[in-house]
């Protein structure tokens, strides 16, 4: 490694980040016990594994911080490509699991490929945009952009694991910061919100709420520039109706009954807590059950008892709730919040356009895998099954954000000059 870097390295994210793989290895360590459990370093264990991967993780880090900066742009579209053939290349020697093909079993341990097409897709996309300065105004930037999201995507739903597949909207919140009109993401919102509104009320009293929302905003608008026209309002609820009148359709014959069901568990259509609602009903338990201070480390009652399916992975964090409580839960949120907010205000800190569009999508899409899996927890999101960057099990997810995290730094470090 450079010797220089050393002095210009974020330390106070590198101890954000030591603190949360720490605490994730304890907590799979937790959720994962038994009596037969031979310490943190036993590789025939989830935790061991977990351990073997942390470490690795390390050592690719200190490659990645070694390397010239401008490496990572001009190897994006080679790296991109390499991932897309590993995403083929499941469809013939992919180990299934759950019902899904989305693993290389290699030696023993599972690698999940998907987990790379994240860091690859950051740095195409930031590599696309910064080559050849794309005008994010113009429509055929915008599909080229969709097409880089949309390969892997597109594998990713096909072994199938549509969870880790959607994930991948999350690379358009960088482009924003680029100078994509917020129209867009306005339009995105009002059509989610449209379509969980339209199944938690009749489509009649949808459309009269529609209506009404729309003339107000024309109205208060209208006070401010007399000379705003009304069609464009008009346009918007036609399209907003016949939106809404298609939501039953998409819902019964494009969604899986399995995602039918999450949805209306947590719309709260339908009170399940045996079948389709048994792990989020569960997972509240054990995070109300921690209370203030939670019931210390191995101590948690459902976390032994095992009646939270999948708690070392997408449910990490009712272990986290039920052992550590409110407080060891806050602190868990407040560091992903700390870590999230100093990658961005460090990415507006960066002259190359290259270095801060993947900054801002790594910090997306940490944001992304936080939010869905934190509110998958409570009961406030879907259940999709993605990990909890850092904290839950899974070799390939920890490799990943690592990954993420150590380019990130070296790009940081590098901000100023290029050596």
């Amino acid at each position: 490694m450079n010797n220089n870097i050393i002095y210009r390295l974020d330390w106070l994210l590198i101890l954000v980040y030591l603190l949360l793989v720490s605490f994730g290895i304890i907590n799979v360590y937790s959720a994962t016990y038994s009596e037969t459990l031979d310490g943190f370093f036993d590789v025939s264990q989830p935790v061991g594994k977990q351990v073997f991967f942390l470490i690795f993780s390390f050592f690719v880090g200190i490659i990645i911080l070694s390397v010239n900066s401008k490496f990572f742009e001009q190897f994006a579209l080679v790296g991109y490509f390499v991932t897309i053939l590993l995403l083929l290349g499941l469809f013939i020697f992919g180990k299934t699991v759950s019902g899904a093909t989305s693993w290389y079993s290699i030696g023993g341990l599972s690698v999940q490929p998907s987990e790379m097409a994240k860091v690859s897709t950051a740095l195409v996309i930031a590599s696309f945009l910064s080559k050849f300065q794309s005008d994010l105004k113009i429509p055929r930037t915008l599909l080229k952009i969709g097409a880089y999201v949309l390969l892997p995507f597109l594998l990713i739903v096909l072994q199938p694991d549509p969870g880790s597949a959607l994930v991948f909207g999350a690379f358009f919140f960088p482009l924003f910061r680029e100078g994509l009109n917020y129209a867009y993401l306005i339009i995105f919102l009002s059509l989610l919100f449209l379509f969980f509104i339209t199944l938690s009320f009749h489509f009649v009293i949808v459309i009269g709420i529609i209506t009404l929302v729309i003339f107000l905003i024309y109205y208060f608008l209208k006070k401010i520039n007399s000379k705003l026209k009304i069609w464009p309002f008009i346009i918007f609820l036609i399209i907003s109706i016949g939106f809404s009148f298609s939501v039953d359709y998409i819902f019964n014959n494009v969604f899986q009954q399995r995602h039918r069901d999450r949805i209306n568990i947590v719309l709260g259509k339908e009170v399940d807590t045996q079948g389709v609602g048994y792990n989020i009903n569960q997972s509240k338990i054990a995070i109300g059950s921690g209370g203030l201070n939670g019931k210390g480390f191995l101590e948690g009652t459902q976390t032994k008892g095992d009646f939270v399916p999948e708690q070392h992975t997408d449910y990490i964090f009712s272990t986290i709730a039920e052992e550590w409580g409110f407080l060891g839960s806050f602190f868990l949120i407040f560091l992903f919040c700390f870590l999230i907010s100093r990658m961005i205000l460090q990415a507006e800190k960066q002259t190359n356009k290259f270095r801060r569009i993947f900054s801002y999508g790594s910090a997306g899409l940490i944001f992304t895998h936080f939010f869905i899996n934190i509110g998958m927890s409570l009961g406030m999101v879907p259940t999709i099954g993605i990990p909890l960057p850092f904290i839950s099990y899974g070799g390939s997810s920890i490799l990943a954000f690592s990954i993420m995290i150590f380019i990130h730094l070296n790009f940081d470090a590098n901000r100023l000059n290029d050596w």
